[in-house]
C-alpha cells in the first residue's frame, strides 16, 4: 500500500494475507481502515477472481491488470515486490484496468461458456464413436450424413440389442435413407460384437444422453437469464451471420454498457480482430493480431462463416454502387468494375488465375497465360467461380477476411448496444 506522508513523499506498507475467505475478509477490513481508494491486482488465471469479487464491494475502484502490461526487470520477481511495482505503476498511471463485465454479464458468461463446453464435449464423444464403429468395420458414416440420426440411433441401440444382419438393419433407415437400403447394407457388414463394441458405444450413448439433457436445462436457465436483454438481441439478430445463440454469446462477453470502450475500433482492438503495431527503425514488422478472448473470437469466426453465404452488406456500410458483371456481357467485359465494398470485396492479385474476372483488378489481355501442364493430372480442377456457399465460406474466413467479416460484425453489434443503451 502506497499513501502520501504528512511530510511529503510517500509512504510504503506491505502486509500478507492468506486467499482464504476469512483472509480476505481481513484484507478488506485493512484495506477500509487504511481508506484505501484505488487497488490493483494482477490477473492470474481464474484465481483472481475470488479477491476481486470480495473487493469489489468495499473498495470504490479495484482495477484488474493484464500481467503482460506488469512487466518488471529480470531477476527481482517475488511476490512482494510485483506488489511493490503495482502499486507504483498505478500510482503513476502507467498500467490501464482490464474489462470486467457487471456481476449479472458474469453470470451469464459462466453458462453461456459451460454449454459450449458441453458441446464440444458432445461433439468429442460422437467421433469417438465413430472410431469405435469404425473398429467394428461398420462403415454407417460413409453412407448417411451424421451418426446419431433417427436412422443412425435406431441402427445403434439394434446392434447394442445383438441384431447383427446387415439386411434386417439396413431396415431400419428412415426419411431419404430408404432410398440407399442397398449402400446401408454393404454398409452395416462388419465385425460387432457385442461383448466389446457394445459395452463402449453403450457407454458413448449414455454420456451424449446425458449431456443432451444437460444443455436443455442450460438453454433454459439461459432463456431466464437473458430476459432483460431482449430488445437488444432482436436487434442484433438482424445483422448477417449473427442467430439467436450467437447474440446471447456475444452480449455475455462484451456486456450491452459501451462506455467502456471509446470507440467501436477500441472494442475491436481489445476482442484481438484487428491488425496490431509494430514497427521500429522505419519498419513495419509483423502486425499479428494480440491476444483476446478466445470465446469471443469463437463466436465472431461462427458469424462470419454464416455470413458468407448471404453475400450481403453490414448496417452502417454503403451497397455496393456497381452491378457486378454477367459472364454474357460484352460491354464490360475488358474494364469490368471492381466491387467497392461488401462482405466479400477482395484485393485484386495478378496471377490468381483460379478466381472469377470480375474479381481481378485488370483487363483479361494483361493477365498472364495458365501454363500447359507437362503430363495430365488427375486432380480436379479449381472451380472458376463460388457455385457453392461452402467454397465462398471457405475463400472469406481465411486469414484477414475472416477478421475484416468479424470486425465489420462486431462494429455493428456495438453500434446497436449504444444505440439501444442511448434509449
Amino acid at each position: 500500500m502506497r499513501k502520501p506522508r504528512a511530510d511529503g513523499g510517500r509512504a510504503s506498507k506491505t502486509l500478507t494475507f492468506p486467499t482464504t475467505t476469512a483472509g480476505l475478509v481481513a484484507l478488506g477490513d485493512w484495506l477500509t481502515t487504511e481508506q484505501v481508494t484505488l487497488v490493483g491486482m494482477e490477473s492470474t488465471g481464474v484465481y483472481w477472481k475470488p479477491v476481486f469479487f470480495m473487493l469489489e464491494d468495499r473498495v470504490p475502484e479495484v482495477w484488474l491488470l493484464n500481467a503482460e502490461h506488469l512487466r518488471n526487470v529480470p531477476g527481482r520477481k517475488t511476490d512482494v515486490a510485483d506488489s511493490a511495482w503495482i502499486a507504483q505503476l498505478i500510482e503513476h498511471g502507467l498500467v490501464r484496468p482490464s474489462f470486467v463485465p457487471p456481476p449479472s454479464i458474469r453470470e451469464l458468461r459462466d453458462l453461456t461458456r459451460h454449454r459450449r463446453t458441453l458441446i464440444e464435449e458432445r461433439t468429442r464423444v460422437i467421433q469417438r464413436l465413430e472410431k469405435v464403429l469404425q473398429d467394428a468395420g461398420i462403415k454407417l458414416s460413409s453412407v448417411a450424413s451424421t451418426l446419431l440420426t433417427k436412422t443412425g440411433r435406431a441402427i445403434l441401440d439394434a446392434l447394442l440389442a445383438g441384431v447383427s444382419d446387415p439386411v434386417e438393419l439396413a431396415e431400419l433407415a428412415k426419411g431419404r435413407l430408404r432410398s440407399k437400403i442397398p449402400q446401408l447394407t454393404e454398409a452395416l457388414r462388419g465385425t460387432f460384437r457385442v461383448d466389446h463394441h457394445g459395452l463402449l458405444v453403450g457407454q458413448m450413448l449414455a454420456h451424449v444422453d446425458f449431456l443432451d439433457e444437460a444443455i436443455v436445462t442450460l438453454d433454459a436457465r439461459i432463456t431466464t437469464t437473458v430476459a432483460p436483454y431482449e430488445p437488444v438481441l432482436e436487434r442484433v439478430v438482424t445483422i448477417p451471420g449473427i442467430a439467436r445463440k450467437t447474440a446471447v454469446s456475444l452480449v455475455a462477453e462484451i456486456g450491452v454498457d459501451m462506455d467502456r470502450f471509446a470507440t467501436p475500433g477500441h472494442l475491436a482492438s481489445w476482442a484481438g480482430i484487428c491488425p496490431g503495431n509494430n514497427a521500429s527503425g522505419g519498419r513495419r514488422k509483423s502486425g499479428r493480431t494480440r491476444h483476446g478472448s478466445a470465446w469471443l473470437k469463437t463466436a465472431l469466426t461462427e458469424a462470419a462463416q454464416a455470413a458468407a453465404p448471404h453475400q450481403g452488406h453490414l448496417p452502417g456500410r454503403a451497397p455496393r454502387q456497381h452491378p457486378r458483371p454477367t459472364r454474357n456481357a460484352q460491354s464490360d467485359r475488358r474494364d469490368p468494375p471492381r466491387p467497392t465494398c461488401g462482405l466479400l470485396a477482395r484485393r485484386a492479385r495478378p496471377g490468381r488465375l483460379h478466381r472469377p474476372r470480375w474479381r481481378l483488378g485488370h483487363p483479361p489481355a494483361l493477365r498472364r497465360a495458365p501454363r500447359t501442364p507437362a503430363r495430365p493430372t488427375t486432380q480436379r480442377p479449381r472451380p472458376t467461380r463460388h457455385r457453392h456457399a461452402r467454397d465462398r465460406r471457405r475463400h472469406l474466413t481465411t486469414g484477414p477476411r475472416r477478421w475484416a467479416c468479424a470486425g465489420g460484425i462486431l462494429t455493428s453489434v456495438a453500434a446497436f448496444f449504444a444505440t439501444e443503451q442511448n434509449r
